[in-house]
């Protein structure tokens, strides 16, 4: 058995509670692997949401989901994630939301997630989430404002009511260079 890395540990957490027919989210977009990732575990009966304010990378995006034969059931949405709700139907149940914070590797680090908009995020995806859903969160907090997203999402998660939620924290504590922390958030 090997430890895996938090990115790794993410799907495999979401593997437990993302089924076909299932609606969810991709909170950051990015590159676009989780949302073709989520796109392929919800298959053509399910949706993935996908946010993300770079249009570049929702321009990759799609065109990775149209070749791969995944974008029926996607729609990505040029916005940031703090205004998912705005986006999405009424009475949308999800089963899971999967956020990378920090910035888009290969593109301009000064565009970063921040804390109040990613507390914001996270905190419509609870009101939706269906019971043994999941709330994912990477941070990647080596970058100029990342320690500081990293520092209130903490103190956040601390006092989410445990008796409606647990909270995992999944980090490797002795690796160099600020390695990723994974956050998971379940549904009682």
């Amino acid at each position: 058995m090997n430890l895996e890395s938090a990115l790794r540990y993410s799907h495999t957490l979401l593997d437990q509670v993302v089924q076909p027919g299932d609606t969810v989210v991709d909170a950051t977009v990015g590159n676009g692997n989780d949302t073709i990732y989520l796109a392929s575990a919800v298959g053509k009966n399910g949706r993935v949401y996908g946010f993300d304010v770079q249009a570049a990378g929702l321009a990759a995006t799609k065109t990775q989901l149209v070749l791969t034969g995944l974008s029926l059931q996607t729609s990505l949405i040029h916005d940031g994630h703090e205004h998912l709700l705005k986006h999405l139907p009424e009475n949308t149940q999800i089963s899971a939301a999967i956020f990378n914070l920090g910035y888009l590797p290969g593109s301009d680090k000064s565009i970063i997630t921040h804390a109040k908009t990613t507390i914001s995020a996270i905190k419509q995806c609870l009101q939706i989430l269906q019971r043994g859903g999941l709330v994912i969160l990477v941070s990647y907090y080596g970058h100029l404002g990342g320690k500081d997203e990293l520092r209130e999402l903490q103190t956040f998660l601390h006092q989410i009511p445990q008796k409606q939620f647990q909270v995992l924290n999944y980090q490797f504590i002795n690796q160099q260079n600020n390695p990723p922390i994974l956050f998971a958030i379940q549904k009682r």
